[in-house]
């Protein structure tokens, strides 16, 4: 509740309230809707409303641009709060010219308002915050504009900076359509004052979704997430709109990442406004993009958004005109916000040629049959000669709650379908997305075929791991996930004095079954590219691109996302291009819960660089570099060894969880090595990746005839978690050096005069653990 004493200090009583509400559409119905509702309200007035909120409180005919009229209404009628809609007036600075009438307002000042009117200002605004977001860059002539366009590859959006009413952000398909994009807003002006200056921004893959928020200028509270679909036709086609459906809540937020948004986006958000002198007061709408590599920003507006406040206020559980006030006199701290369980969904119905402008006056018919969970909210409605009717664009939000979203879609149908004017279209996949999602996560077992493969659950991995998979993606691939082969420009190799590609495949092993046991997975999908960047990397050759293969029983996409997260994750850190791959669903081929994976490596290198290089000879050091573990081998074993085990117990001697340390990812050497391989001589002569048969059978690979190594024991420090392999399984020494890396993944041969230019290039201990010796191509152990 608010502090009394707080209201009354700035002049707003308890009871008795008038409140102006600003705008025409259906979210300010919605806004009337769930205010009127509130006991401490005596009138409401609505400027200049629609027939809708005709039946709420007293439309006044003043339109939202007309800010003096504004004003002078509010003095006249002792407007106590005046709660702004649409983005317009706030632009032009209706807050600033309330407040200086000293009238409460919700709704931000124009300097806060520029976070939605100047998608430039936003997009510099975001990046002097640090709030994770696409990279951009904005133009006002289109040579320039189009000039940098051609240098991209990689998709884009084109926005027009200033406000398009939903409808100046475009997707282009292709470098022809971004051009004409290009040159609508900056030479023909289709936007006017709003496409003046344009963003080309780095199109993010993953699920979109809102996150709306309450604040006083300090305080945030957050509504449940939401997600609208702004394409007018299914299947998310044709061109974009203000929005033709919406619901809330969206699962594909977790509570989780709406904390994670709150604390890396909306608060940071509002606490630059503050700091740089333009406090916000109102609601924070957050368009959010769900990328591999987590939540990013894709827009602010400052205000409530439209339809999502139809399918968020049937679900508040609190006084809302309580709310309102305390965001405008600064005391949300002091509110406790609730919200109802179950579900809200809301179905746009549009005139016959939305977007564009058409026939006005049709009547409307069938207004009077919704149910009591469920109600009609007007957006382009009005009054003639007592009838409603039509007055163009989104004419009609019809929503429903219910416990579930499935119940509230099916009642919001019901409801639409009983209405009718001449023209009407409407979307009838509202939410189907989002109930495939639930359906598969609450793990239903409908299969999409009898013989059990799952083809929509093929397809949301896809959609999953998308946002990953592009992630990794530079200005060279030309095709990659969702075409049927991936397509690399290799006009590098034109640099190149005499390229050589090395090729790679390997698996994770084993390792995946304890994966599986644990329920964590990121870390074997940098297992199979770290691995195979090691076995390249032994040749001398640099990682240009990655395939992963999945294979499993049943598809699991939020696994198969994981996974491909951690592969994302791993080819980003090593500049290596995830260029796709294979899922693939085989029931009967393997058990149920059994999967696998692998992954195919393709690198380049010059020919006079190809490791390991002539002149390897006896007295040639043996130098080790550390592993982070097991790496990929020996898990068969090691799960024989602690099958009675509690995987979560905490060894003093690891000092973490026994899962913990098993399932450390494989290490990459490149980075390491990298400076010592880039010298002209290399002091490296050849590179031993130590993976399955370690010790014992990876070096003698990289040895000529006449040859063999002998290490030395105790020459390096074992990490803690062998000792616990060997004494707890029995191991001899021998079997140990067989069959683990026993704290050594990679092994570099060096000539004793080139050893410290060698270890000047690292960048921690390493360890001379033995030499080249004449005889048997073998190793001995000393």
């Amino acid at each position: 509740m608010i502090d009394p004493a707080a209201a009354s200090d700035d002049g707003l009583a308890k009871k008795g309230m008038n409140v102006l509400i600003i705008g025409s559409g259906g979210r300010e119905h919605a806004i009337a809707w769930k205010i009127a509702q509130s006991p401490q309200l005596d009138r409401l007035f609505i400027a200049p409303g629609n027939s809708g909120t005709s039946q709420l409180g007293e439309n006044v005919p003043i339109l939202i641009e007309d800010i003096s009229s504004i004003v002078t209404f509010s003095k006249e009628k002792k407007i106590d709060l005046v709660v702004i809609g649409p983005e317009i007036p706030l632009t032009l600075g209706l807050s600033d010219a309330l407040q200086a009438a000293a009238i409460h307002v919700f709704g931000p000042s124009r300097a806060a308002a520029q976070i939605e009117g100047s998608k430039a200002f936003a997009k510099a605004f975001m990046a002097r915050h640090a709030i994770p977001t696409a990279r951009s860059e904005t133009f006002t002539d289109f040579s320039s504009a189009s000039t940098y366009l051609q240098q991209l590859h990689t998709p884009i959006v084109v926005k027009a900076s200033g406000l398009a009413a939903g409808k100046g952000v475009i997707l282009p398909e292709n470098q022809t359509q971004a051009l004409q994009a290009l040159r609508e807003m900056l030479v023909d002006g289709i936007f006017g004052e709003a496409g003046r200056a344009v963003v080309i921004e780095e199109r993010l893959e993953g699920e979109e979704v809102s996150l709306l928020a309450f604040s006083d200028g300090t305080t945030v509270l957050a509504m449940p997430p939401a997600q609208d679909h702004k394409r007018l036709l299914e299947d998310d086609r044709g061109p974009n709109t203000g929005g033709m459906g919406a619901y809330a809540p969206a699962p594909v937020l977790t509570p989780e990442m709406t904390a994670q948004v709150l604390k890396t986006i909306v608060q940071p958000a509002v606490d630059g406004l503050r700091a740089e002198g333009m406090p916000f007061v109102g609601v924070l709408y957050t368009g959010l993009i769900l990328t591999g590599s987590g939540p990013q920003a894709l827009e602010f507006n400052c205000r409530f958004g439209d339809p999502e406040t139809q399918v968020l206020l049937p679900l508040l559980d609190s006084d809302l005109l309580e709310i309102l006030t305390a965001c405008a006199i600064g005391s949300l701290h002091t509110v406790d916000i609730h919200w109802k369980q179950g579900a809200c969904a809301c179905v746009v119905a549009a005139a016959e040629h939305y977007p564009q402008s058409g026939a006005s006056g049709l009547p409307i018919s069938g207004l009077d049959r919704f149910t009591p969970d469920s109600i009609v909210f007007h957006a382009g409605t009005r009054l003639q000669l007592g009838q409603v009717v039509a007055s163009g664009g989104r004419v009609l939000d019809v929503t429903a709650w219910a416990p579930d979203l499935e119940q509230a879609l099916a009642k919001a149908y019901s409801v639409i379908q009983q209405i009718s004017f001449p023209g009407m279209r409407y979307r009838t996949d509202i939410g189907a997305r989002a109930l495939m999602n639930l359906k598969l996560i609450a793990n239903t077992g409908d299969t999409y075929a009898k013989s059990g493969v799952n083809i929509d659950a093929g397809n949301r991995a896809v959609h999953l791991m998308s946002a990953a998979v592009r992630s990794t993606y530079t200005p060279a691939v030309l095709a990659g996930i969702g075409a049927f082969g991936g397509l690399i420009d290799a006009g590098i190799l034109q640099n190149m004095r005499h390229p050589v590609l090395v090729a790679s495949t390997d698996g994770v092993g084993t390792k995946v079954k304890l994966a599986a046991q644990a329920g964590r997975y990121r870390s074997i999908g940098q297992d199979i590219v770290n691995h195979c960047i090691n076995d390249i990397l032994v040749q001398g050759a640099r990682p240009l691109f990655f395939l992963d293969y999945f294979a499993t029983s049943h598809l699991e996409p939020k696994i198969i996302a994981e996974i491909v997260g951690g592969i994302s994750i791993a080819c980003r850190a090593a500049d290596c291009v995830l260029l796709g791959g294979e899922t693939a669903e085989m029931p009967g081929v393997y058990v149920s819960g059994e999967f696998d994976l692998a992954g195919t490596i393709v690198g380049l290198v010059e020919f006079d660089r190809i490791l390991p290089r002539a002149g390897i000879q006896p007295g040639d050091l043996l130098v080790g570099l550390a592993s982070s573990g097991p790496h990929t081998n020996g898990y068969s074993l090691i799960r024989q060894i602690f099958k009675e085990f509690a995987l979560d117990t905490v060894y003093p001697e690891l000092g973490r969880s026994l899962v913990d340390a098993l399932l450390e990812p494989h290490r990459s050497y490149l980075a390491l090595l990298q400076k010592a391989l880039d010298l002209s001589p290399s002091p490296i002569k050849g590179l031993a990746h130590l993976t399955g048969g370690g010790f014992i059978e990876n070096i003698p690979r990289i040895l000529p005839d006449g040859l063999g190594v002998m290490l030395h024991r105790g020459s390096w420090p074992v990490p803690p978690l062998f000792n616990l392999i060997q004494s707890t399984g029995k191991i001899s020494d021998d079997e140990m050096a067989r069959v683990f890396n026993l704290g050594i993944g990679m092994v570099a041969l060096v000539d004793p005069a080139d050893l410290p230019a060698f270890l000047n290039t690292l960048s921690e201990p390493a360890w001379v653990i033995g030499a080249v010796t004449r005889g048997e191509k073998k190793v001995t152990f000393q």
